[in-house]
């Protein structure tokens, strides 16, 4: 192959990697999150006095973006190794968040999760667990 082609290439290679598309014998963006447990997890905030909060996990990736659920957002993957990810992400009009989630066990997480929501800055810190299946 010429050098013309191996430059092509290499520009197409990491473009395909700037986008997430893994190549071969690399593993997905964020392969961590989809390796949780599907279900019904439990969220305990570290702060002192906030209650527990359960919700229904499809997949991990749901929990990059516990404050902005319903939100279509732009997401830039910061760090991506097999036991922790961190996501920053903008919603338009709506607000951003950057999260970091550290994998325990594939039922045990840790989240930190900061940024601004309705106007409004929050900043939180979680143990998530799986607790069992999701309701019908």
């Amino acid at each position: 192959m010429g050098k013309k082609h191996l430059r092509k290439a290499g520009i197409l290679a990491a473009s395909l990697i700037a986008c997430g598309v893994p190549l071969s014998g690399q593993s997905p963006q964020l392969a961590m999150l989809d390796q949780l447990d599907a279900g019904r997890w439990v969220m305990r905030p570290r702060e002192v006095g906030a209650a527990a909060q359960a919700l229904c996990v499809p997949n991990g990736r749901r929990l990059i973006q516990l404050r902005h659920q319903d939100s279509s957002c732009d997401r830039v993957v910061v760090q991506d190794s097999p036991n922790e990810v961190t996501v920053q992400y903008t919603c338009r009009g709506k607000g951003y968040g950057r999260t970091h989630i550290r994998k325990e066990t594939n039922r045990l997480v840790q989240i930190d999760s900061q940024g601004i929501a309705d106007g409004l800055p929050f900043d939180f810190s979680a143990e998530a667990r799986r607790v069992g299946d999701c309701a019908s």
